[in-house]
């Protein structure tokens, strides 16, 4: 269910953390996207886009498998910050494969665009 857009002053604080590690992750390695998950026990992940010759992930798919690498197998959160309107498919799976309960896309300045919450 995608909710009104709240302001960054709205948001969840966790969330709003999530979003500053991922905008400085970004920022840090010059990418498109950069993206930040918090699973279960309150653990957080951050990744940028990854677009080497041999592999290719989406900021979201790089933290996710840095998550599940770590053993998480639910997903509290997950922040994509870049200028995507929406998830690409394959980002709206991965959010589902972990059950994620709330997902936010944020503009490059921090503002959130979207909320959706399962």
């Amino acid at each position: 269910m995608t909710e009104p857009t709240p302001t960054a002053a709205e948001l969840d604080p966790e969330d709003a953390k999530l979003i500053t590690l991922a905008r400085s992750s970004r920022a840090r390695n010059a990418t498109a996207e950069g993206a930040a998950v918090r699973d279960e026990t309150g653990r957080t992940y951050v990744a940028t886009t990854v677009d080497l010759p041999s592999l290719k992930l989406s900021a979201l798919q790089a933290a996710v498998a840095a998550a599940v690498s770590s053993g998480a197998e639910v997903l509290e959160a997950a922040v994509v910050v870049g200028a995507a309107t929406e998830l690409s498919p394959a980002d709206a799976a991965v959010t589902r494969d972990l059950k994620t309960a709330t997902v936010v896309l944020s503009g490059p300045d921090g503002t959130p665009a979207s909320i959706t919450r399962a």
